[in-house]
């Protein structure tokens, strides 16, 4: 692999990597390099570091007419830019012109629009090529492409991370933001671009790994100590914490104090039957073997007011009372 240096364009943090000379300059000086799209005017970014597809190849230091140059086609193309914008308010379509750039021998010149539908952007050109001879290009970009060209803040009050360093866009998606227990409001957690917020996917290999040992919401659990039961309504990872929907009301617990259901009645169930006796004691009456062991314990069954609101008054025999 040919060795390479990083070079940082104004369009965006994104480093590209070119071909590095024999005497390298120094971090942050200025250089012009040879791309796809002709002479560039770039930032050195790194030392020299193995890249297996450079993007084109270190031309010379950048000298004083060079940056000059640079500077004035900065300016020529932000004035193009808002010549493109009134042209398309008269024309009344729906597209936004984000961003406009020369390269740096001005025979390049790209336009950077957004657009929901394929439109046909070629008329404007005749407005262009009265100020300049360069190739033109149209390119549609999207979101997220608009923050890192025109520069946004986040919601954490610095720059957004697209517009700032950022160098490549991995997808996000909602189940980040639920993993990780935020709320599911789109003003809460989308960018200034309108998407997810990139943010969402660097904390959530850690978030799914405090996950791992926790119950999931919707499950029921039990407090071994206090005796709680309920249903899980909410998660703390960073806590290791659980809010439990018990009878008393919502109560939090630590994760490591919590069991099954399911587990905690079987447990319960099991302490019970341990403070039962094995067997049971012999209940059987004893025989009576004699009447005359009843010569204590006569029973007038004439006298008994119950028996008598049962039977009423008939006449038993004497034989049936001793």
């Amino acid at each position: 692999m040919p060795d390479c240096i990083g070079i940082r364009f104004d369009n965006g943090p994104k480093i590209h990597y070119v071909e590095a000379p024999q005497s390298v300059p120094e971090i942050g000086s200025q250089c012009v390099v040879s791309t796809k799209r002709g002479l560039d005017v770039g930032v050195i970014r790194t030392e020299i570091c193995e890249f297996d597809k450079p993007a084109g190849h270190f031309v010379r230091e950048a000298f004083t007419d060079d940056v000059d140059k640079h500077v004035s086609l900065k300016e020529k193309a932000s004035e193009l830019k808002w010549l493109l914008k009134a042209k398309v308010r008269q024309a009344d379509l729906k597209v936004k012109i984000v961003a406009t750039e020369f390269n740096l021998d001005e025979t390049l010149f790209v336009i950077h629009y957004s657009a929901q539908e394929i439109l046909d952007l070629r008329p404007f050109i005749r407005d262009v090529v009265k100020y300049t001879r360069a190739r033109i290009e149209f390119h549609n970009v999207g979101p997220r492409d608009q923050a890192r060209m025109l520069g946004t803040l986040g919601l954490c009050g610095d720059g957004s991370c697209s517009s700032t360093w950022l160098q490549t866009f991995n997808a996000v998606g909602i189940r980040m933001a639920r993993e990780q227990q935020l709320p599911l409001n789109p003003d809460k957690i989308s960018g200034p671009c309108g998407r997810l917020m990139c943010c969402l996917q660097y904390e959530h290999e850690m978030y799914l790994e405090l996950l791992r040992d926790m119950p999931r919401r919707g499950s029921k659990a039990c407090h071994e100590s206090s005796g709680s039961c309920g249903r899980v309504v909410k998660l703390h990872p960073l806590k290791q914490s659980v809010d439990l929907d018990t009878e008393t009301g919502l109560q939090e617990f630590p994760v490591n104090e919590l069991v099954p259901m399911n587990t905690f009645v079987r447990r319960t169930e099991g302490q019970e039957d341990a403070k039962l006796p094995n067997a049971k004691p012999n209940r059987t009456k004893r025989p009576i073997e004699d009447d005359s062991e009843l010569s204590g314990n006569e029973i007038d069954l004439a006298q008994d007011d119950v028996f008598k609101e049962i039977v009423g008054d008939d006449d038993l025999g004497d034989d049936l009372i001793s």
